[in-house]
């Protein structure tokens, strides 16, 4: 179970969980809640039926609930317990502090900043990591700080341990892959379970290496995608999160792929990181929940 700072008033509590089907779960959550002068503004279900588990989300406001926020998990591990639940609580007032890891490509970082100047995000950015300078302007534009790790096979150990230590100085709740051309090891991933956002084609795996548009335009295909998902140890196998698609024809040039593919991974990687930020998606066995 994890919990994320509570806030000292206002907004919602959201708790995800799962655990074995059984009799009764959704009685005792609600009543959980009710009894504690709870409203619920949100609530959704589902159960797996051949596996038998059952995974819910369950948010309400934290306006004239009983218990303040900081006790909440301690009131809800008994209950909790009694149906074996793995659970997560979050707060909608909680703001994430975000760092976007780039390497030369700007169409998402561009997207991304965009979206959260604009306001649709009830996130901080505070940090922008990359590999290569290049982008540097772009923070500047937005008035984000801008820190260069270049990265080769030698000191590879080492710059990751001297991101991570500047992620946790900086207190980063979630990292965003916006085209970031570096393959993270274990290690920085163990750092943050399912909280490192990744965006590639979805050519993976029948086009692999560094030009899938020109291999797939040879083959012909007639459908390109991207694919959003949390970061695991294993290359690009992650929990998918978002995938966008799109048709394509012979009339299609290998520019017109490539730009078609970039406008799919910036809708891709934006709905995924906001599906995360409103903590509607839940992890399970490598694939996740996604409560819409």
């Amino acid at each position: 179970m994890n919990t994320s700072p509570p806030p000292a008033r206002g907004g919602t509590a959201i708790i995800r969980g799962y655990c074995p089907d059984a009799r009764g779960i959704n009685s005792a959550l609600t009543r959980f809640i009710s009894e504690r002068n709870g409203n619920i503004v949100d609530y959704d279900q589902h159960v797996d039926e051949e596996p038998g588990i059952f995974f819910v989300r369950i948010e309400w406001a934290l306006d004239g609930f009983a218990l303040p926020p900081a006790e909440l998990a301690a009131a809800f591990r008994p209950l909790a317990d009694t149906f074996g639940m793995n659970w997560t609580l979050t707060f909608s007032a909680v703001r994430p502090r975000l760092a976007l890891f780039v390497s030369k490509q700007p169409h998402c970082l561009y997207d991304l900043l965009a979206r959260w100047r604009g306001g649709e995000w009830s996130a901080d950015i505070p940090l922008i990591v990359s590999n290569h300078p290049d982008l540097e302007p772009v923070a500047r534009q937005f008035g984000v700080e801008f820190r260069v790790f270049p990265i080769t096979a030698e000191n590879k150990a080492s710059q990751e341990r001297a991101e991570i230590a500047l992620l946790r100085e900086q207190g980063i709740d979630l990292v965003v892959l916006a085209r970031y051309m570096q393959v993270l090891s274990e290690d920085f991933v163990a750092a943050f379970p399912n909280r490192i956002l990744n965006i590639h084609h979805s050519f993976l795996p029948a086009f692999v290496g560094a030009r899938p548009y020109h291999a797939a335009h040879a083959r012909g295909v007639k459908l390109i995608g991207a694919t959003s998902h949390y970061v695991t140890g294993e290359l690009d196998r992650g929990p998918i999160i978002v995938q966008e698609v799109s048709r394509v024809s012979h009339k299609d040039s290998v520019a017109d792929l490539i730009r078609k593919g970039k406008d799919l991974e910036k809708i891709a990687l934006a709905r995924a990181l906001w599906h995360h930020l409103n903590h509607k998606i839940l992890v399970y066995s490598n694939k996740t929940v996604i409560f819409e």
